[in-house]
């Protein structure tokens, strides 16, 4: 790869990464907002919860499932035609077919609103089952927003173009957290469904002029036969069925939370947002910049660069996201509170999604490899493989969450399921990636692995001895007082030194997170 190409891959992935971490600390603003106004039980748990299900849809006919089928599809296009004009012709086709797909559905979600939220959520008190079927009715629309915004994002990704569908996401931040506060004294939790809905047309309509400037038209065309989009729609299925799965599996544990104690599925769904943030800035970005790579080293037969890019990006997430999931168990409590414990949001509601954060950031590491192992093998144009192993990981999560959460550990036993879960399923990619790529090797995979625990063990043992000092000067368990100036600065006293232990001890093993976070994650393996 010449140093014009890895310079742009560095810029690309800064950019996402950047972009990411704006959204996510506008998503905190946005669940803080929420958390204030609404609480964290009641009218919030039917806010938080329903608002999932057109999320998890967004996964499947979005973002998810169909990026990952049409991206290889539609760089293969722009290496065999270089005028574009296969390329335009998918674009067209995949618009088309989303209208066909999704008005129906759309339709018959507002007909059926109720059996449909009732299915799917276990909400024991009519008030709020009739609540959640006519806040349902407006949020499910977003699906069609977002899914066309989807392959314009899609369609600027294919040709190295990051900055515009990073940057979108943060209008729906901004149309959410806006319309509630102007409007929640009108409109109650409908606010939410305006600001949705308005942040959904604004993710799509800033990047029309984008994808129109590179030749391509957003005029839906309703012709299917093509080859090219037939191999689009057979690998769409395939790719369909695996991300079914996981909505399958993450509405099942929503369905569970909502059965639990009242706060349950706010405590699930805030923990969430927060586990996101380093998912997002790391994970995400990571395989929203390697993915097309990948997809071109298959295309042009490079199998010794698709190793290098796999093993980087591996290791990348391994050197991040370890020390990341220790921050978020040993500092999750504090980080809530100073986030969100304001107004109706109180020390229970911080105590509950403190401990569920705490099992979601046993996986984290976990998720994010997994995540991009599926667009490795999608890359490869192997669809079976991520489909078997989804499917043992929801078994399994499924089950562990029908024991855990009967027990003491209640609603926190469904992130501890999801994280054993995506543990195993993560170990049986590893055992199943050398036989579709005999250049990859564990070993500077387990070396990156062993180096995070390291680094999170001395930053965390930094922790508990700030903490254990702040108590003997009668900081005990500070963060219960909620959000103010002074919990901030105790939280950053606790934090910045233990980054600064993090640093020092990936210095000396020879590892400058900062170059790290500069260079392309496909050359960090040979970082050793």
């Amino acid at each position: 790869m010449t140093q014009e190409r890895s310079s742009h891959h560095v810029f690309s992935a800064a950019i996402v990464m950047g972009s990411t971490f704006v959204s996510r600390l506008l998503g905190f603003l946005r669940i803080a907002v929420i958390g204030a106004i609404f609480g964290a039980s009641g009218d919030a748990d039917v806010l938080n919860l329903v608002f999932n299900i057109p999320n998890n849809l967004r996964k499947l006919l979005a973002e998810g499932a169909l990026s990952s089928a049409f991206l290889p599809v539609l760089t293969r296009g722009h290496v065999e035609d270089p005028s574009g004009g296969r390329s335009r012709q998918i674009v067209r086709q995949l618009l088309g077919f989303q209208l066909v797909i999704l008005v129906p559905l759309l339709v018959l979600a507002s007909i059926f609103a109720h059996p449909i939220v009732n299915t799917i959520l276990a909400f024991p008190e009519i008030e709020r089952q009739i609540l959640a079927a006519r806040l349902f009715r407006f949020l499910i629309h977003y699906v069609l927003l977002i899914s066309v915004a989807a392959v314009l994002m899609g369609t600027l990704n294919s040709h190295q173009r990051f900055l515009v569908p990073a940057l979108a996401p943060l209008l729906f931040s901004f149309a959410v957290i806006g319309s509630i506060l102007l409007l929640h004294r009108r409109l109650g939790i409908f606010s939410m469904a305006v600001g949705v809905l308005l942040g959904g047309a604004g993710q799509l309509l800033v990047q029309i002029l984008p994808v129109t400037r590179r030749g391509y038209t957003v005029l839906p065309l309703f012709r299917f036969r093509d080859p090219y989009f037939r191999r689009i729609l057979q690998q769409w299925l395939p790719v369909l069925a695996t991300s079914s799965v996981f909505a399958i599996d993450q509405q099942i544990s929503l369905f569970f939370a909502s059965g639990l104690a009242d706060g349950s599925g706010s405590a699930l769904t805030n923990a969430m947002v927060f586990w996101q943030l380093p998912f997002g800035i790391f994970s995400v970005s990571i395989t929203t910049v390697l993915f097309p790579l990948m997809s071109r080293q298959v295309v042009e037969g490079s199998y010794s660069g698709l190793a290098r890019s796999v093993a980087g990006g591996l290791r990348a997430l391994a050197l991040l996201l370890v020390p990341a999931g220790a921050a978020l168990a040993v500092l999750g409590h504090p980080i809530i509170a100073v986030a969100l414990q304001r107004g109706a949001f109180d020390a229970r509601a911080t105590t509950l999604a403190g401990n569920v954060l705490v099992g979601y950031s046993l996986g984290l590491f976990s998720v994010g490899a997994f995540t991009f192992l599926q667009r490795f093998f999608y890359a490869l144009d192997d669809y079976r493989t991520p489909l078997k192993i989804a499917g043992v990981t929801m078994l399994l999560d499924v089950g562990l969450s029908l024991w855990l959460k009967e027990t003491a550990l209640a609603v926190v036993g469904l992130s501890v399921a999801n994280s054993i879960a995506f543990t195993v399923g993560l170990i049986l990619f590893l055992r199943t990636i050398r036989k579709a790529v005999p250049q990859f090797h564990l070993r500077p995979l387990a070396g990156a692995v062993l180096r995070g625990i390291i680094a999170s063990g001395a930053a965390a043992i930094t922790v508990y001895s700030v903490r254990y000092v702040l108590g003997i000067l009668g900081y005990v368990r500070w963060w219960i007082a909620g959000s103010s100036g002074t919990t901030f600065l105790l939280l950053l006293l606790e934090a910045l030194p233990a980054l600064v232990v993090l640093l020092v001890v990936y210095h000396l093993m020879g590892i400058n997170l900062r170059a790290l976070l500069r260079r392309k994650p496909e050359s960090v393996v040979s970082e050793q």
